[in-house]
């Protein structure tokens, strides 16, 4: 198994250089990637265990507001987390979200085996769990940089795909099949075991300190602010001032904005008006999942994909156009027909918006940039699923799905204005 080179970092211990392989041969990254998997699929067990908890407490209302509430401390928070991972460094974040979030999933393990559900400690792990998301999610964005050379981010960003499609595979099974013969108790231990392997195994990745990416250095006095409000405005700032990461951003937002309803949302709709039913989700769901793991398997294997920027911004356009294609198609074979390439599409443009976007942000803002893109992806966009559910009720599914591709296509537009994401280029 080939390593990466291992320079010494800042307290002491060995981290990894540039990378000496391609990633997917690298100790160091598996052992990220492991973890990272161990906690996606954790996820999933917590989240479906929580519902069912919730069902057995209360009723659907309270099922709903259960599993919203989490939601509200990750998106009010999630600036902030961006801000403590790049104060603290995203290493330690992220294991001490894992160990905490472990504390608390076994804690109501526990307690679910002592007595019943309750809907007010339901509440209260939802809102923890959603906190502390809060930060876990900047941190681990920010964590492949230090973990393998520059050369090797858009691998990583493959690689990190293809585990989030096995952890929405693995995950449900996992979660039934623990329900089942546990009740929610059951799952929730389950999940509190994944989230101890992740925090078993992120101890044992090396991290090294960047170099601060090329003509960019963090302001002089920075690492001196010890006022958070100062800190998230003038990672703001560095996002407002950098020529080729701010577009690039502002670029994924937009097709954030149009495309997330689409795919959690529309393809719900558009099944339903057509009277495709539950197996034309199942079948178009799949084949965007399909798509998507072409891109991640395509960015893990290959060894560079030059003209990255405008490769991305070809991904874009067409991606977009296929999003309105979609909601005009005739059968269900064809909607399958056109999903399969757009899930394609999107998974390459998002890949490497993730790799340029990491290679050229300094060190110092990692975690600050990574909260911005999380926050739009996990807290903005979803705001959009009842938008796009009205404006059904307003105006035809095809015009619905055309005035979501028009958002989206407004996010190659973005790039395509910008000289410097059209030259964007991967390192060697």
């Amino acid at each position: 198994m080939t390593e990466s080179r291992v320079e010494p970092v800042e307290d002491g211990t060995e981290g990894p250089g540039p990378a000496g392989g391609p990633a997917y041969r690298d100790g160091n990254v598996l052992r990220w990637l492991t973890a990272y998997a161990a906690s996606l699929v954790g996820d999933s067990v917590y989240f479906l265990a929580l519902g069912w908890a919730a069902a057995q407490a209360g009723g659907p209302a309270e099922v709903g507001m259960i599993m919203a509430t989490g939601a509200i401390p990750r998106a009010v928070l999630m600036l902030g987390g961006g801000v403590i991972a790049d104060r603290l460094g995203p290493r330690a974040v992220v294991i001490g979200a894992d160990a905490v979030r472990c504390a608390v999933i076994v804690g109501i393990a526990v307690l679910l085996m002592a007595t019943g559900p309750a809907v007010w400690v339901l509440v209260v792990v939802a809102l923890v769990f959603g906190a502390v998301d809060a930060l876990f999610l900047p941190a681990v964005g920010a964590l492949p940089p230090r973990i393998t050379g520059a050369d090797q981010l858009v691998r990583v960003q493959g690689m990190k795909a293809l585990t989030n499609r096995f952890g929405g595979i693995v995950g449900a099974p996992v979660a039934g099949l623990a329900m089942g013969l546990g009740g929610p108790a059951a799952a929730f231990a389950v999940a509190g075991a994944l989230f101890a392997v992740s925090l078993v195994l992120l101890v044992a990745v090396r991290v090294a300190p960047l170099p601060e990416a090329p003509g960019e250095a963090a302001p002089e006095g920075a690492a001196a602010k010890r006022n958070v409000w100062g800190d998230l405005t003038e990672g703001l700032g560095y996002l407002r001032r950098h020529k080729l990461v701010g577009p690039l951003v502002a670029s994924n937002i937009l097709f954030e904005l149009g495309g997330i309803p689409v795919i959690n949302v529309g393809m719900v709709l558009l099944c339903s008006d057509r009277g495709w039913g539950a197996a034309g989700i199942a079948w178009i769901v799949g084949a965007f999942s399909v798509g998507a793991a072409c891109s991640a398997l395509t960015l893990t294997l290959v060894k560079r994909v030059a003209r990255a920027g405008r490769v991305r911004l070809v991904a874009l356009a067409a991606g977009s156009a296929l999003v309105a294609v979609l909601g005009s198609a005739p059968t269900l074979a064809v909607a399958v027909a056109v999903t399969v390439p757009m899930g394609l599409l999107v998974g390459m443009s998002g890949g490497l918006t993730a790799g340029l976007v990491q290679v050229n942000t300094a060190p110092a803002f990692l975690g600050r940039v990574t909260s911005v893109k999380s926050l739009v992806s996990l807290g903005v966009a979803p705001l959009m699923y009842p938008v796009v559910g009205a404006a059904t009720g307003v105006w035809s599914i095809p015009a619905v799905f055309a005035g979501c591709a028009v958002l989206c296509g407004l996010g190659a537009v973005a790039g395509i204005w910008s000289p410097e994401v059209r030259g964007a280029e991967l390192p060697h």
